[in-house]
């Protein structure tokens, strides 16, 4: 059967083409949703930003690419910095659809993609089409399977990791709390903790708020807040969905360093959601802080693609620092 492709330049009129397609009903990854992609649009792009998604369609089986164009012929993914894997959407593994989505691009130079789990499936439908395809580290992801209980998962935890939560804890004196709804003091305490962490200043607190109240209606939301003598010092910030646990965000003051709080309030919430929502994956999202390896099994790396299409002078640039770029690593290599 034929392969129907189509280019939008509005996720409105993509969302209306999709139907319920793209809903939380019918995909059980956060970041696959329309929903994620309007929030991302609407907070995180700059205000001339202009979305592009490819669909394909072929019977009941469909793809989509989202995108946003970064120049007249140049494009990269619709994600932020909170989008920790990236991803076509599909409803099949048939490869022509990518491949057709692929083909349909090339009037564009350069597509650039990230963060991707296996990016296989895209490279493979570019590369058929024609285009140059280079493949890179990102970033990594650490990931645990979920435990059976508690207790065996706190037991396979580093003893000086064990030994700091025990002396600490006691010695700290924090009360915790776990919101699994949107709760208006509990953000005010989560933002306050973030304002006085280490952490640099929140890329779009809009975003989070609108994500955080989502969530929370959708009862997916886990906010854990630590306070010691009534004053919030740590806060994590989880995503728990279809049997995944997602460590979203994480901070604790500066000032409550000494206490380990936020060691002593990330042993309550694996506690919790172990026992509560019993998920089969904790994700700790990207980077590769090295206090990750402490709480999970192991990370695995997500990618970068560059898609070239020699058939576009603008991309030939790019392509000659690829092919000069490999023939440097052959040399190395001899």
């Amino acid at each position: 059967m034929t392969v129907n492709v189509k280019l939008f330049d509005s996720l409105a009129d993509a969302a209306a083409d999709a139907g319920d397609a793209l809903a939380r009903a019918h995909q059980s990854k956060l970041y696959d949703r329309m929903s994620w992609f309007e929030m991302t649009l609407r907070h995180c792009g700059s205000a001339d930003a202009q979305p592009l998604v490819a669909r394909a369609r072929c019977d009941t089986a469909a793809a989509w690419l989202f995108l946003w164009k970064t120049g007249a012929r140049d494009a990269e993914a619709l994600a932020s910095w909170y989008t920790l894997e990236y991803d076509a959407v599909r409803t099949s593994e048939d490869e022509r659809l990518l491949a057709a989505i692929a083909e349909q691009l090339k009037g564009f130079a350069t597509i650039s993609l990230e963060p991707i789990a296996d990016p296989t499936p895209i490279s493979r439908a570019f590369e058929k089409a024609g285009w140059r395809v280079s493949k890179s580290v990102a970033t990594e992801n650490w990931q645990l399977s979920g435990p059976s209980d508690f207790e065996s998962f706190w037991k396979a935890r580093p003893g000086k990791l064990r030994s700091t939560v025990k002396r600490k804890g006691k010695k700290a004196d924090l009360d915790i709390v776990i919101h699994r709804t949107f709760d208006e003091q509990a953000w005010d305490d989560y933002r306050q903790v973030y304002a006085e962490s280490w952490k640099p200043e929140e890329g779009s607190w809009s975003f989070m708020r609108e994500f955080a109240e989502t969530e929370g209606e959708a009862g997916t939301l886990r906010l854990g807040i630590a306070y010691r003598e009534g004053v919030p010092v740590a806060a994590q910030f989880w995503h728990v969905e279809n049997d995944q646990a997602t460590i979203y965000k994480l901070a604790y003051s500066e000032s409550a360093k000494s206490f380990s709080p936020g060691s002593i309030l990330s042993h309550a919430m694996f506690q919790h959601v172990i026992e509560q929502d019993a998920p089969d994956i904790i994700d700790y999202g990207t980077g590769n802080q090295g206090y990750k390896a402490d709480w999970m099994d192991g990370a695995r790396p997500l990618y970068r693609l560059d898609m070239l299409n020699p058939g576009r002078p603008a991309a030939w640039p790019s392509l000659a620092r690829t092919v000069l770029s490999g023939l440097v690593r052959r040399a190395s290599s001899d």
